[in-house]
């Protein structure tokens, strides 16, 4: 096998990158897993996985199970064995031939990889994703917690019309949170972490700001942002495992206004919520580990 994929920047990452000023001295992206990334998916309790719906927005959702749930039988393949439930609303997105983007973290140990491809297969157990790339982040930025997935309830999604009080709360409380972005028209699906001090997304009625600190430059969300605004951001409670999903259109502001400036971001994006959903008990819960940590600060 090949070690990197030659060029694996599409327009709107390279686009990116060239609004922003930089480039990474080296794209470290494979189309297979090499076996660090095999076994540490296989050890994991959990994975954010993303989609998309027929109209094309990116679905974000959290797949659970003991160790060992998720297996690479070789360096291009990955079977999880678990499906999103009947309740999730990205279930019906989760079929053979669907884009689909993986972010593994290991919160106790701060490593995170990516796999993006496709569902090869769907079966009453779980899915076998066919990997397209497969990379690295670096472990800078994430806070330290011990994680246990919270006892699933048989709670329907509550539906919200607009960011109740509720969400709110959840949203000025959290550190953590993912994002789903999709690439250009035909292209695949990616996940990622985001994360400051609690407050660090301001929220201005239902538009949420969220800071772009230095990261690995390869611009994966921001460049996928350029070519389709749509997005998906997951945030979990981890106290209660509750979820919150949000859906809407993204912009992207390359130039911090001075009064917004503050705390080493380099751009913000702001997120206009359009779509939103809550489902109790269904996520991670999780104690904070070493209070000397830093707060995480992630791209």
């Amino acid at each position: 096998m090949s070690d990197f994929i030659d060029d694996p920047f599409h327009a709107g990452e390279r686009l990116a990158q060239a609004r922003a000023g930089v480039a990474p001295q080296v794209a470290a992206i494979r189309d297979w897993m090499p076996d660090q990334h095999r076994l540490f998916f296989a050890d994991l309790s959990f994975v954010l996985a993303a989609t998309a719906t027929d109209d094309g927005w990116p679905i974000a959702t959290l797949l659970t199970g003991p160790p060992g749930f998720i297996a690479s039988p070789d360096a291009r393949t990955l079977r999880i064995a678990a499906l999103p439930d009947a309740g999730d609303p990205a279930a019906p997105w989760f079929e053979p031939g669907a884009a689909i983007g993986l972010l593994g973290i290991d919160l106790a140990t701060r490593r995170r990889n990516r796999a993006n491809g496709t569902i090869a297969a769907v079966a009453a157990g779980g899915i076998t994703v066919a990997v397209k790339e497969s990379f690295g982040n670096c472990r800078q930025y994430i806070r330290v917690r011990a994680v246990v997935p919270a006892a699933a309830t048989a709670a329907a999604p509550e539906w919200l019309d607009r960011l109740d009080g509720e969400a709110r709360a959840a949203i000025a409380a959290a550190d953590t949170l993912f994002v789903a972005s999709r690439g250009p028209q035909g292209g695949g699906i990616d996940v990622s972490h985001r994360g400051g001090n609690p407050g660090f997304v301001r929220l201005d009625g239902d538009t949420l700001t969220i800071p772009d600190y230095p990261g690995n430059r390869y611009f994966n969300t921001l460049g996928n942002l350029l070519l389709d605004p749509h997005a998906a951001l997951l945030v979990p409670d981890f106290a209660s495992g509750d979820l919150l999903h949000l859906q809407g259109r993204a912009e992207i502001v390359w130039q911090i206004p001075e009064a917004e400036r503050g705390d080493g971001a380099e751009r913000l994006w702001r997120l206009a919520v359009t779509r939103a959903w809550r489902r109790r008990g269904v996520g991670l819960c999780a104690a904070q580990l070493g209070s000397g940590q830093r707060a995480s600060r992630a791209r």
